[in-house]
C-alpha cells in the first residue's frame, strides 16, 4: 500500500505541469490533507528520536507536580525552523507568538539542536538581536487546556529555564490567567545562575474564580536585547498544590 501511495504520488507531482486547473485544485487541497498528518508523525517520531531522547520523566517537575508541560518547540522539530526579520505577532511553530514595537525588526529565531550532556530537551530557540529600536520584546507561550484543568487558589506554578545570553539581560515572567471578564497576572525577575533560572507563581496572591478559568499563558519579556544572541535550550512548566496547613 505504501509503495503504491509513493507511486501514485510520484506520478501526480511529475504531471502537475500540465493537470487542469480544476483538477489541480482538487489534488492540492488531498495533498495539504495529507502533508498534515505526515508533518504531524515526522515531529512526533523526530521529537521521540531526537538525542538527547525525552521519555515521560524527562522534565524535572517538583515533588507533587500534578501537571508539568514543555511546548512543542522544545519537544520536537518546526516548520519552517527559523524566522527573519521577525513581525509582531508572528507565530514560531503552533504554541509560541511573538511581540514587539520596532519600526524596522531586526530580530531572527531559529529552532537549534541541543547536544549538551546536561540538556533535557532535544531542541532549543536561539534569538539574535540586532539594532532594536522599539520598547518592548516579548514571547508569549500559550499554555495547553491540561494547565487550567482542575487549577486552584491553593496551587503553585513553577517556570523552569535554561538560557544562554552573549551579554547580560533582564527577564521577566508573566503568567496570565484568564477567568470571565478578568484576568489575573502575577510577574516574576528570573535570575540565570550557571544558566539556570525558575520563578514559581503563587495563586494565593490572586482573586481567581476557579470556577470560570478559560486560558492561560506565560510571557518572557526582554528588558534591551539589542546586539545579543539568546538561547532559551528549555522551557517547562509545571503545577503543584501547597502544602495544607
Amino acid at each position: 500500500m505504501h509503495r503504491r501511495a509513493v507511486r501514485r504520488w510520484s506520478q501526480i507531482a511529475d504531471k502537475a505541469n500540465e493537470t487542469p486547473i480544476s483538477e489541480l485544485r482538487q489534488l492540492r487541497s488531498r495533498a495539504r490533507q495529507l502533508r498534515r498528518r505526515l508533518d504531524r508523525v515526522i515531529h512526533i517520531a523526530d521529537g521521540r528520536l531526537a538525542l538527547p531522547l525525552i521519555g515521560s520523566n524527562a522534565i524535572e517537575a517538583p515533588l507533587h507536580s500534578d501537571w508539568a508541560w514543555r511546548p512543542e518547540i522544545w519537544r520536537g522539530p518546526i516548520s519552517p525552523p527559523g524566522i527573519a526579520a521577525v513581525q509582531t505577532r508572528d507565530m514560531v511553530g503552533q504554541e509560541l507568538r511573538v511581540f514587539h514595537d520596532c519600526e524596522i525588526s531586526e530580530l531572527t529565531l531559529r529552532q537549534v539542536r541541543n547536544h549538551r550532556d546536561n540538556d533535557l530537551a532535544p531542541f532549543g530557540l536561539q534569538l539574535d538581536v540586532f539594532r532594536f529600536d522599539g520598547s518592548f520584546l516579548s514571547l508569549v507561550l500559550d499554555l495547553p487546556r491540561a494547565a487550567i484543568d482542575g487549577l486552584k487558589r491553593r496551587h503553585l506554578v513553577r517556570l523552569e529555564a535554561s538560557i544562554e545570553l552573549e551579554q547580560p539581560l533582564e527577564i521577566f515572567a508573566r503568567l496570565n490567567i484568564q477567568h470571565g471578564p478578568n484576568c489575573e497576572q502575577l510577574v516574576r525577575e528570573l535570575q540565570i545562575v550557571d544558566g539556570k533560572a525558575s520563578a514559581d507563581f503563587d495563586l494565593a496572591y490572586t482573586n481567581l474564580n476557579e470556577k470560570r478559568l478559560e486560558r492561560a499563558w506565560m510571557d518572557l519579556i526582554l528588558e534591551g536585547p539589542q546586539l545579543n544572541q539568546i538561547v532559551l535550550r528549555d522551557i517547562t512548566l509545571s503545577r503543584r498544590p501547597r502544602a495544607e496547613v
